[in-house]
């Protein structure tokens, strides 16, 4: 029987537990190492060794590594994977920068065969994957425009996440949860030609924004618009897709807390008032979703291209480019002051 995968997880909060259930799951993987400065809610387990120093991870002979940190640490503990021969798979955002991004290509490009994905499971959620394949099916005729809905309900402790501090972070909402939507826009879309933002921090005050409206265009004149909020005072996604023939809307999320509501895609055919039953209402089918798979699908994808020796196609690093070089686009129209200086 071959040996399995040996897996590292660097960064044990909520995202690195996370990780660990995936990697105790797949079968190909094993967990060997957690790194993780403040270990003092984890043990050492007779299966896996928990360290306190990143560089004790690259001294391994793990095969994988799950960078599971504050955007900051992200781009040189990826690269120091790469050049380590490990296999990284990172979080969103690709760090804080554009720059951060490219800093990450190039260390891929120097090790080939070595693979790099980012977590944007969106495009694993079962309503994400079942509009996308309406989209490219082309039932309902060419997608006009897009809508997203992105936010948090805020919070007692909110204001002391280390994800409203630009120095860590390097951006607010629209770069924590609002690139995920922007990677669905660019997903279902193919990119943009154009870009404009409208940027606030009226509410909660951080050096970050709080607000981001954005508005995008393409070249064929289909228009994607985003409000990506900390002041919705509800978890809240909701993802329209406006066809020829139609249209489609995705609501909730399927997350860990459960707090986005039940995922439910509703599928609209269009009808004039000559064939409706109520004018304005056409009729509507709407579809459950129960089952979030989207993290063990994407971690999925990623073994097996590491497995089979093939090019990680999906939610690779010319994806987390894209996605990056809109919220940089976007913080560059703002007029937003701290992201001038960058």
């Amino acid at each position: 029987m071959k040996n399995k995968l040996k897996c590292a997880i660097i960064g044990y909060g909520y995202m690195g537990e996370i990780r660990h259930k995936i990697v105790r799951l797949h079968p190909e993987m094993e967990l060997s190492m957690i790194c993780e400065t403040n270990p003092e809610n984890l043990t050492n387990d007779s299966k896996y060794t928990v360290v306190r120093d990143s560089n004790e991870v690259l001294e391994s002979d793990v095969d994988v590594v799950f960078v599971c940190t504050p955007n900051d640490l992200i781009p040189d503990l990826a690269i120091k994977c790469l050049e380590s021969g490990k296999n990284v798979f990172c979080e969103k955002p690709p760090g804080r920068t554009l720059e951060d991004i490219v800093r990450m290509q190039d260390a891929e490009k120097n090790n080939p065969g070595i693979k790099l994905m980012f977590g944007f499971n969106h495009r694993f959620h079962p309503g994400v994957m079942r509009a996308k394949a309406i989209v490219d099916s082309g039932r309902l005729g060419k997608v006009v425009a897009l809508r997203g809905l992105y936010g948090k309900s805020g919070g007692k402790n909110f204001p002391q996440s280390w994800r409203n501090d630009h120095t860590v972070s390097g951006g607010g909402i629209l770069l924590d949860q609002g690139i995920h939507m922007l990677d669905l826009f660019n997903y279902f879309l193919g990119g943009f030609t154009s870009a404009k933002a409208f940027l606030s921090n009226s509410h909660w005050g951080f050096d970050v924004e709080d607000n981001a409206v954005v508005i995008l265009k393409n070249k064929q004149n289909q228009m994607a618009i985003l409000h990506s909020s900390a002041t919705f005072w509800k978890h809240t996604f909701q993802l329209n897709v406006i066809f020829e023939e139609g249209y489609l809307k995705l609501e909730g999320l399927l997350s860990k807390t459960g707090s986005y509501g039940r995922e439910t895609l509703v599928i609209g055919k269009r009808q004039f008032e000559d064939e409706a039953e109520a004018l304005g209402n056409p009729s509507e089918e709407t579809i459950y979703f129960d089952n979030d798979m989207s993290w063990e699908l994407e971690v999925g994808k990623f073994i097996e291209c590491i497995l089979t020796d093939k090019t990680v196609t999906a939610c690779n690093s010319s994806d987390a480019y894209n996605a990056m070089e809109l919220v940089h686009r976007c913080y560059q129209d703002s007029g937003f002051p701290i992201y001038q200086k960058e």
